[in-house]
C-alpha cells in the first residue's frame, strides 16, 4: 500500500497587527505537508518557514490541542474549526484537504469577539458571562449534601451532561449571521437548571446571565441551526429553548412578587 500524497497547498491567512489595525490576508505556500499531521500542525510548519525567512509568524491561539480546551478557534474554507462535524480545529487533519488547494483561514468575526493579533480574538465577553451566573453557590457549613445522595432523573442527568460538554470555543457565535451567543449561554443555563443544586440561584442566573450576553453586544439568535451544526461538541438547540423558558418564568415570577 503506497504512502499517502504530500500536499502542496496555498494559505489565504488573516494578517493584523492589533485591534485598531485594518488588516489583511496574506498569501503563504507550504509543501511536503503530511496529510497525517493536523491543522495547527501544519500551522506550526508554516510558522517555522516564516521565522527561517524573518517574516513574524502567524499568531493563533493553542493550548491542549486534544479538543478539550476550545482555544483552536479559526474560520476556515468559510466554516468554524473547517471541514467535518463535530471536531475542533486541532482535531482537522489536513487529509481532508487535497494538493494544490487553496485555503482561505480567518478568525471568529464578531464584534463581541475584537480582534486581538492575526487569528487570535479576545473572549473575555464569555468569561464575563460566566460570571454573571455559571456557577452554583455551595454552603460551606459542614452540613453540605452529598451530590451523590440526591436523586436525579436518568434523562436531566443525561440533558445536563450533554450541556456541560460544551467548551466554550465561541464557533456558534462565528458561524451565527447574527453572531448570537444563544447556544453557549444556553448550555450553560441548561446544564445547572436541570439539576437540583441549581435551582436556588436559578432565576437570577437566566436574568443576568442574559444581561451581560446583551450587553457584551452579541445577537439575537437567527433560528437557523448553524451553531448546532457547526458545534464541535453537538450542542442541541434545545438548550435555547429551554433558556427561553427559563428566561420567561423568571421574568414573570419577578414581576408578580
Amino acid at each position: 500500500m503506497s504512502a499517502s500524497k504530500a500536499l502542496n497547498l496555498t494559505l489565504k491567512v488573516w494578517r493584523q497587527k492589533n485591534q485598531e489595525d485594518k488588516g489583511k490576508m496574506d498569501t503563504y505556500q507550504v509543501s511536503d505537508i503530511s496529510p497525517d499531521s493536523s491543522f495547527l500542525e501544519m500551522m506550526d510548519i508554516l510558522n517555522e518557514q516564516l521565522i527561517e525567512e524573518g517574516t513574524e509568524p502567524v499568531a493563533f491561539d493553542h493550548d491542549c490541542r486534544e479538543g478539550i480546551c476550545g482555544s483552536c478557534s479559526m474560520y476556515i474554507n468559510g466554516e468554524a474549526h473547517g471541514p467535518g462535524r463535530s471536531i475542533t480545529t486541532c482535531q482537522l487533519h489536513m487529509r481532508e484537504f487535497k494538493d494544490g488547494d487553496t485555503i482561505f483561514i480567518e478568525p471568529w468575526r464578531a464584534k463581541a469577539f475584537p480582534v486581538i493579533k492575526d487569528l487570535v480574538v479576545d473572549r473575555t465577553a464569555f468569561d464575563k458571562i460566566m460570571a454573571a451566573g455559571g456557577f452554583v453557590s455551595v454552603n460551606t457549613s459542614g452540613n453540605t449534601q452529598d451530590a451523590n445522595a440526591i436523586p436525579i432523573e436518568k434523562s436531566h442527568a443525561d440533558q445536563a451532561f450533554d450541556a456541560a460538554s460544551c467548551i466554550g470555543c465561541g464557533a456558534c457565535v462565528a458561524s451565527c449571521k447574527n453572531a448570537s451567543a444563544m447556544l453557549f449561554v444556553s448550555a450553560k443555563v441548561s446544564q445547572l437548571a436541570l439539576l437540583p443544586q441549581g435551582q436556588v440561584e436559578a432565576k437570577e442566573r437566566v436574568k443576568n446571565m442574559v444581561k451581560v450576553m446583551d450587553e457584551e453586544g452579541f445577537g439575537n439568535c437567527s433560528n437557523t441551526g448553524a451553531c448546532e451544526v457547526e458545534c464541535p461538541k453537538g450542542i442541541s438547540i434545545e438548550n435555547i429553548a429551554r433558556m427561553n423558558r427559563e428566561y420567561l418564568s423568571a421574568s414573570l415570577k419577578t414581576e408578580d412578587a
